[in-house]
């Protein structure tokens, strides 16, 4: 059978999120759909039919789909459902609160925020904050699936050639709308998708402090800004920018920790980094264990001369 991954976007442009999931989908199968869900989105569409490895495009178009409403989706997923062995999404926000509504609804289990592909039925997830890896197999019949975009490379964007098929859309009265939206906007790449991130800690001090030298290293670098859990609670930074367990996790080439102790909270949602450089003046400190790079300095004389190096 097929497999159906569901792909995030803002009715304009499909998201790199997206790309990763259909990467993961394509280790289980050959013929992959994608389902875009939306309003006036059939350029989304097309950019999903020009996606390597996808077979087919199923559009659904609504008012109701707009926004990426799980009460609105839902239904939508469960009409879909028996002609497809695996329902995949990534691992966001959207998907976090849309598959287990669906798997609830078709009385499967869901398995969530796979990092690997053992086999179809068979797959790895961490446990434990990451301190432990479950070997995960499901013997239902339709598999219902997150997954962890930071473990998987970008299917490329280009090259497919996939069919677009419109479907109906289940009409029904919903209990949930949006009724408005504020998105942060930024001329830094966006976390979770930066090869670069420069996060601040609690010992930074202040939201001050952070914009005077967590923002200017970001930039030097053209990376993206990132900060804990407790310099996110501290109000230093908005709660989009979080690293964690309970934030964002993020993968990047370089990974810059600096004021950060690395609680294991935080360790969850970077040690997949591909290096990574603290900065920490407590040489005891956790996230030196983790730490490709280690730097036992005081990060306001250190991380002012980094970036005046930079900018030379």
């Amino acid at each position: 059978m097929a497999i159906l991954v569901f792909a995030e976007h803002d009715n304009i442009q499909l998201k790199g999120d997206t790309l990763k999931a259909v990467a993961a989908a394509v280790q289980l199968g050959s013929d992959i759909h994608l389902l875009v869900a939306g309003y006036n989105a059939i350029g989304v569409a097309e950019q999903a039919a020009a996606v390597a490895g996808v077979s087919k495009v199923i559009l659904a178009q609504d008012p109701a789909l707009e926004k990426p409403v799980a009460e609105a989706l839902a239904p939508l997923l469960i009409q879909l459902a028996p002609d497809y062995s695996h329902l995949i999404a990534a691992a966001t926000t959207t998907g976090k609160n849309l598959l287990p509504r669906v798997a609830a609804a078709l009385d499967t289990a869901q398995i969530s925020d796979i990092i690997e592909v053992v086999s179809s039925d068979t797959f790895k997830r961490p446990i434990y904050a990451g301190n432990a890896i479950a070997t995960v197999q499901s013997h239902d019949s339709l598999k219902v699936i997150t997954v962890r975009v930071s473990a998987f490379d970008a299917a490329a964007a280009t090259g497919g050639s996939a069919s677009i098929e419109s479907v109906s859309v289940p009409v029904q009265q919903i209990a949930a709308k949006v009724i408005g939206q504020e998105l942060a906007k930024s001329e830094r790449p966006e976390l979770t998708a930066a090869r670069i991130v420069v996060s601040g800690g609690r010992a930074l001090g202040s939201a001050e402090n952070y914009q005077a030298l967590i923002a200017p290293l970001a930039d030097a670098l053209g990376g993206a800004a990132g900060a804990s859990r407790a310099a996110v609670d501290a109000g230093f930074a908005a709660n989009d920018l979080q690293v964690g367990q309970t934030g964002k996790i993020v993968a990047p080439e370089l990974y810059i920790a600096i004021g950060i102790s690395g609680a294991i909270q935080h360790l969850a949602g970077m040690k997949d980094s591909k290096v990574i450089v603290a900065i920490n003046k407590d040489e005891e400190a956790p996230i030196f264990q983790v730490a490709d790079y280690g730097l036992v300095a005081d990060l306001f004389e250190a991380v002012p001369q980094i970036t005046t190096a930079l900018a030379h």
